[in-house]
This record gives structure tokens, sequence and C-alpha cells, in this order.
């Protein structure tokens, strides 16, 4: 029986990203995983239940590659308590880096073509609204030249001696 639930744990944790085992007092409890060569492993656990402050690590997190292709033993000891079992949570923890990588890539993506798209507007837009600030300047200097030749004619109108023969 113990072997058959060993296979089957062992069929679950190569598809599983989360799991929950629990620990008895004075145990140990292993899992394997089939592993080949460079594959880059990752493993996270956090003691989630259980303690009579006898707990000798809560948590951990460890991370190597793969130096052979075999199967490779993951255990959890509680041989140190007195009283209690430990719960404890794992995690594969580089697939759901892999997956967590894979969706803010896309998400990543999806901005970038939003942003092109959002700049090319834009762009039209300030191209368009400084065209009409030039044409608008130079219809201001027309004006002001306008106004400024007008009014030196009126001046020189209003200081004109007129002379009575």
């Amino acid at each position: 029986m113990f072997a058959e639930l060993l296979v089957l744990l062992a069929a679950l944790l190569a598809t599983a990203l989360d799991y929950i085992t629990s620990t008895d007092a004075h145990s140990e409890e292993c899992f394997l995983e089939r592993v080949t060569l460079g594959t880059k492993m990752g493993l996270i656990f956090q003691v989630t239940e259980g303690s009579f402050l006898d707990i000798d690590v809560s948590s951990g997190k460890y991370t190597f590659a793969a130096y052979m292709d075999g199967i490779y033993n993951f255990c959890f000891s509680n041989r140190m308590s007195t009283v209690t079992p430990k719960d404890k949570t794992h995690k594969n923890k580089l697939e759901e880096m892999i997956n967590e990588l894979a969706v803010k890539m896309t998400a990543v993506t999806y901005e970038q073509e939003y942003m092109e798209i959002g700049e090319r507007i834009h762009r039209a837009i300030n191209d368009n609204t400084n065209s009409r600030v030039v044409l608008w300047s130079f219809f201001e200097v027309l004006v002001l030249v306008t106004v400024t030749l007008g009014q030196i004619y009126y001046l020189k109108r209003v200081f004109e001696v007129w002379r009575v023969v």
C-alpha cells in the first residue's frame, strides 16, 4: 500500500505545482522527482501547522540544477518533534516561475503594442497642432504688420500741418 501511495505521489509531483503534506512526530516524509541533466529544480516549503516550540526550520527555499539524470529525493524530517505533526506546503517553484514569466511576457507584449498605437495617435495630434500653431503665428505677424502700417499712416495724417492759402 505504501509503495502504491508513493508511486501515486510521484506521478502527482511531476504535474503538481503546490501540495500539502503532514509529517507525524518522529517521522520523515520523502518525495521523488525524475530529473534530466541540467534541469533547474526549485523547492519552497513552509510549516503551516503544528509546532510545540520544537521546530528547527519553519520555512526554506532551495534551487539547484541537476548534475546528472536520475531520481532526486526531497525529504522532510520531523524527528526533532516531541508531540505534534507538522503540515507543510511545497511548491515546484521553477514551473510556477516559468508560468508566471510567460503570463507577464504576454502582458508586456500587449502593453508595448498599446503604447505604440497611443504614441502614433499622439504624434499625429502633436504634428497637427504644431502646424496650426505655425499658421496662426504667420497670421498674427501679418495682422501685426498691417496694424503697425495703419498706425503709422494715421499718425502721419494727424500730425500733418494743413496749410490754407
